[in-house]
């Protein structure tokens, strides 16, 4: 599984990818992974809150729904759990993912000044 997921992290990722021991060392530091041929997502939980650690969707099956689709999937589940609020940080100027989290309720609380190399990052919450 994590051998997939890492090349499918690469194919979104191509500048930065993580390797097949990265989501090794995630999923034993306590995160959930949740994949698919076309999308992953990776978060964790901690108490009443949980914050997504990454998501990714391969190229040609962008704009398809699969990320609306596994945030829902990922919301529904964490409310089940208790969980109270979803935090995750996007890149200022990432406008397709800011957009997408715009649009599935996540709403914009601070900012990380210059957090990926140099290019501000944009922490989002959503109210379960």
């Amino acid at each position: 599984m994590f051998d997939d997921v890492a090349h499918l992290h690469a194919q979104c990722f191509p500048h930065r990818p993580w390797g097949a021991n990265d989501f090794a060392d995630l999923k034993k530091s306590g995160c959930d992974i949740i994949a698919s041929q076309n999308g992953f997502i990776v978060y964790r939980v901690v108490a009443d809150e949980a914050e997504i650690i990454t998501i990714g969707v391969a190229p040609n099956a962008r704009r398809g729904g699969i990320a609306a689709a596994m945030l829902g999937i990922v919301a529904g589940e964490l409310k089940k759990r208790g969980v109270k609020k979803i935090f995750l940080e996007v890149a200022e100027n990432n406008t397709a993912a800011r957009q997408l989290y715009a649009a599935n309720g996540y709403t914009q609380i601070g900012v990380r000044p210059k957090y990926y190399d140099g290019v501000d990052a944009i922490l989002m919450e959503l109210q379960l």
